[in-house]
């Protein structure tokens, strides 16, 4: 009988890593159409768990009660809005396309105002004109398949409806089983991470739900407190499309840039027709949407981590245009968890010896 040597069976080796790898890209290939949605879905628990350790202890210790009040809350700050925007691209549907077929046959505007310009203003239309004559031609046919381009890739992400509903419904679905068996799945990824990294491993897993948390509360929580109050605004103050400019201050906020980039264009347009009353209050209102951040963020965030702002700017155009809708709230969560990692691994090794007597020196100089 022959013995096999098992210290260095090469063969056996090979042939168990292929099998495992194997069954990695066959398990990830099965679950990859629900990846997004429970990726959501555990940003959502994550950030929402200790409101439910509140309210389970609130309905005398009932997980079932807090489930059911928590799976609530997610449908009416989640499913009812989405559902909305859905039926408001719907009924604007035919709007849209011709808007983003109009974009394809662009023409060089007259710019008749230049001439109101003092002592220059008819030299500069002139000129102006003298430009678009020769040049006009060859950059509009430059300019062209850009704008036509990013008018089709908007519709398109606009209209994956039953993309945005899949997710929607799976997010809702993890959200209810991950509410149930939260400690226990928390366990198994902690047990996981110590497996892989001892001490190390679990650490990242905490840094990583305080970085999740630190986006859901710092970012979004402030975002959606901010583009409803806009929206209330802009609704009552009588706004065309009140709708679809809520959710670009919805976006805007996400992406840090503040409601004002919607906001005042209302402003400028309400006074343009001669509305004065509503749009005064309109500006009061903007004020008060615009100085909220600057009160309810920092409070938010402590109970998360700071992050920087460009990283979040970052993390929602690329979740955007990565992802589509879903990855405004999954871009910067993922270069958030990336961030923190980063920095406490940096953060662990001992400062350059130049640095440390720097430090020293002016230590003792003060």
């Amino acid at each position: 009988m022959i013995q096999l040597n098992n210290q260095c069976d090469l063969p056996r080796i090979i042939f168990g890593m292929l099998f495992i790898g194997a069954m990695i890209i066959a398990s990830f290939w099965i679950i990859q159409p629900f990846i997004l949605g429970l990726a959501w879905a555990a940003m959502v628990v994550i950030a929402t768990w200790p409101l439910l350790i509140k309210l389970q202890q609130l309905l005398w210790g009932r997980r079932s009660l807090a489930v059911i009040v928590m799976t609530l809350l997610l449908i009416l700050l989640f499913i009812l809005p989405i559902s909305l925007i859905i039926g408001s691209l719907v009924d604007n549907s035919h709007l849209i396309i011709t808007w983003a077929s109009t974009l394809g046959r662009l023409h060089m505007p007259n710019l008749v105002s230049l001439k109101l310009l003092p002592i220059f203003g008819d030299k500069i239309y002139d000129s102006y004109h003298a430009f678009v004559n020769t040049n006009s031609t060859a950059l509009l046919a430059k300019v062209q398949p850009y704008f036509g381009q990013t008018a089709t890739w908007f519709v398109t992400q606009a209209m994956n409806i039953g993309r945005l509903l899949l997710h929607c419904t799976l997010m809702l679905l993890f959200s209810v089983i991950l509410y149930e068996t939260g400690e226990q799945v928390a366990l198994g990824i902690r047990n996981f991470a110590v497996r892989l990294g001892d001490d190390r491993g679990d650490a990242v897993v905490l840094l990583s739900g305080q970085a999740i948390r630190a986006v859901a509360l710092g970012v979004v929580v402030t975002a959606l407190i901010q583009s409803v109050l806009g929206g209330i605004g802009l609704a009552l103050s009588g706004i065309p499309a009140a709708t679809w400019m809520t959710i670009m201050i919805f976006i805007c906020c996400v992406a840090q840039l503040g409601p004002l980039p919607v906001l005042v264009p209302a402003i400028i347009w309400l006074y343009w027709i001669g509305d004065t009353t509503w749009a005064t209050v309109l500006v009061i209102w903007t004020f008060i949407v615009a100085t909220l951040d600057n009160v309810l963020r920092p409070i938010l965030i402590r109970m998360g981590a700071d992050l920087p702002t460009p990283l979040i700017l970052l993390g929602v155009i690329g979740g955007l245009l990565a992802f589509g809708l879903i990855g405004l709230f999954i871009g910067p969560v993922v270069l958030a968890i990336s961030y923190r990692l980063l920095t406490a691994w940096i953060n662990e090794v001992n400062q350059p010896i130049n640095i440390r007597k720097d430090m020293v020196k002016n230590h003792d100089k003060s």
